[in-house]
């Protein structure tokens, strides 16, 4: 696996731990407040979030990436 494929791949795992973690926090916050049990319920959104994002971003990302060249190029 080369240099590139690892930065992305570690680019995807990571941003998808931020993003899901403030979708996740903003939207418990603003649909339930900040309950008894927020921070449970926080963290097991925020799980099954990254679990469905990382895939999609791997998958989609690269397709994405090359529609968006084939446009600007």
């Amino acid at each position: 696996m080369n240099t590139q494929v690892k930065r992305k791949i570690a680019f995807a795992l990571l941003m998808g731990v931020v993003t899901t973690g403030i979708i996740s926090f903003a939207l418990l916050a603003l649909n339930l407040g900040f309950s008894k049990g927020f921070a449970l319920t926080w963290l097991r959104s925020w799980g099954i979030g990254y679990v469905i994002v990382i895939p999609a971003i791997l998958v989609i990302g690269p397709r994405l990436q090359a529609q968006i060249d084939r446009l600007i190029d």
